[in-house]
């Protein structure tokens, strides 16, 4: 399975969109020593994901979410 999921920061609201394969291990990650980006702003909470089979679908989300409409969308439907 793909996973296209969305993290809050418990330390300022701010989102994180990205794809994994691995949503369990990856929030480790994000929690843990992260990047530059996740690592400033943890901890993270996974507020929403979706699976998908066919990894392309699961980037092009990642994609739209990330772009204006998506973030949109986000706002509309998902907070």
């Amino acid at each position: 399975m793909y996973y296209t999921y969305i993290l809050q920061s418990i330390k300022d609201k701010s989102l994180y969109k990205g794809f994994t394969e691995d949503l369990k291990e990856r929030l480790k990650v994000h929690n843990g020593s992260g990047d530059d980006y996740s690592s400033r702003k943890r901890p993270w909470k996974l507020i929403w994901y979706c699976a998908f089979d066919n990894k392309k679908k699961a980037l092009d989300f990642e994609k739209y979410l990330k772009s204006g409409s998506g973030r949109v969308f986000i706002n509309k439907h998902l907070l």
